[in-house]
């Protein structure tokens, strides 16, 4: 246990060193941050770079890209941090790369660490005879658990029980693609544990309950309709198919879940996550100028507790059984460090609204009276969550709306709803528009499924997806 987290430790050091080695305790720190309105779109290049990296590397330089992504990392953040260190005043860089690090980053990378780590400990054993039924009832229930054990979890879980359920077939891709539909991306909407672009959200100041009391009637209602293209399209591959198919290469083993104590620390995660929503017992601590409310160290503390119980309660065997390793955790800690440090400077400049660099975007999603867009909050967030990952797009775009979750979630709550919606629907227009994608296209083509290429993907997505929303943004947004 101490090996694993000491490696994960040593993997994510060069990034928060980064963030807050510069950041001495000194409450007299000024609080106001960058000034936005000095800065020019130039900024932004190294939130581009890294996120283009983020999105090219695992699919067209992939060994490049495996044993060197810490420093492609390291260079975007570096030519954000050296380059405000010299031209901006020391107080004023430590300080907001300290609130980066301390309010955004642990805690958005300490809820991964628990939520994988509590998926990667259940395993269901034996093997799923393939039907019609069975695929729609699996894809059905990941998309049920997406919202409660995360688009990550859910799919870490069922993953390898659909691979064993098809395994027999001569045409089965399609299915892998409508899980990447569902279950990594449209299942996530319902809650901040779901998908990183919500949990972004309720760091924010977004209520945990607001995405499920707002979004449930698109979420079932793309569920649903999805999942009924899916339906139709395995019943036509299967008649296809015809007879004999393939000799099951899996045998026959009664089911069996395992690790079920790993349920009750994920309704841990969920209570730690209320309580820092509800409790405000008025203690504080300030690191940089930051000020850290208790319960918020609180929760951070139990995410990490949960993650040790759950290496210290599941057996070896079950993680060993389900593919488990920390290489994706890893890789994903490094790679936000990054993220929210390139994105500091183009928060600033959206937050300087029509003063800023980015006043000709702000004026894409605004009318003509000054009220904003839905509809093009809808597709830009979409759209570029579609190509980059979706949680900085979410956060761009909800920077961009205001930022103030207060007003958000009460007089622009239309707002606050399509730009959620876009950044997790469209998530799945691609397989590297989250980092679920990705991961169960490779494990699908490493037990020998033929997956569609990057472009051939889209082809699907396109097809199935794009019409989809369309008819959502006409009718429901």
């Amino acid at each position: 246990m101490s090996t694993t987290f000491r490696s994960i430790f040593a993997a994510t050091l060069p990034a928060l060193a980064v963030l807050i080695l510069t950041a001495w305790p000194d409450a007299a720190y000024a609080a106001d941050g960058l000034d936005g309105t000095k800065l020019s779109w130039l900024w932004a290049l190294p939130f581009v770079g890294i996120l283009l990296c983020i999105a090219t590397g695992p699919v067209f330089y992939p060994h490049v890209w495996e044993h060197h992504l810490g420093k492609f990392t390291t260079f975007w953040s570096a030519l954000v941090v050296v380059p405000l260190l010299l031209t901006t005043d020391l107080h004023t860089v430590t300080t907001t790369l300290a609130h980066t690090a301390l309010l955004e980053y642990m805690p958005f990378i300490l809820l991964l660490l628990a939520l994988f780590t509590v998926a990667g400990g259940i395993y269901l054993e034996g093997n799923l005879h393939d039907s019609v039924f069975t695929n729609t009832a699996l894809l059905a229930i990941g998309t049920a658990i997406a919202s409660l054990v995360g688009t990550t979890g859910a799919a870490m879980i069922l993953i390898r029980p659909l691979i064993r359920a098809n395994d027999d077939r001569k045409y089965n891709a399609h299915v892998f693609v409508f899980f990447i539909f569902l279950v990594c991306n449209i299942g996530g909407s319902l809650t901040p544990l779901g998908d990183p672009p919500l949990f972004i959200g309720f760091l924010k100041g977004v209520g945990f309950f607001w995405t499920t009391q707002h979004l449930w009637p698109e979420t079932l209602a793309v569920s649903a309709v999805v999942l009924a293209v899916f339906v139709v399209i395995d019943i036509f591959v299967r008649r296809r198919e015809g007879r004999p198919r393939r000799s099951d290469p899996t045998p026959d083993q009664p089911l069996k879940l395992h690790g079920l104590v790993n349920f009750v620390l994920i309704a841990v995660i969920i209570g730690a996550i209320l309580m820092s929503a509800q409790w405000r017992p008025g203690v504080s601590f300030t690191v940089a100028g930051v000020h850290l409310e208790l319960q918020d160290l609180a929760r951070d503390a139990i995410f990490v507790l949960v993650a040790i119980a759950s290496i210290i309660l599941t057996r070896k065997e079950d993680r060993a059984a389900n593919g488990f390793s920390w290489g994706p955790i890893k890789e994903v800690a490094i790679l936000f460090a990054g993220i929210f440090i390139c994105i500091v400077p183009v928060m600033a400049m959206l937050q300087a609204g029509s003063h800023g660099a980015f006043s000709a975007v702000l004026s894409m999603v605004t009318r003509a009276d000054g009220s904003p867009n839905p509809v093009a909050y809808f597709w830009l967030t979409g759209t570029l969550s579609s190509f980059l990952d979706n949680a900085p797009t979410y956060l761009v775009f909800f920077q961009m709306a205001g930022g103030d979750a207060a007003h958000l979630m009460t007089d622009l709550s239309h707002v606050l709803a399509v730009i959620s919606l876009g950044a997790v629907f469209m998530g799945a227009m691609t397989y590297i528009g989250n980092a679920p994608n990705f991961m169960v296209y490779a494990i699908a083509t490493e037990r020998g499924i033929k997956m569609p290429s990057f472009f051939g993907y889209m082809l699907w997505s396109l097809a199935v997806l794009l019409p989809v929303f369309i008819v959502l943004s006409l009718v429901g947004i």
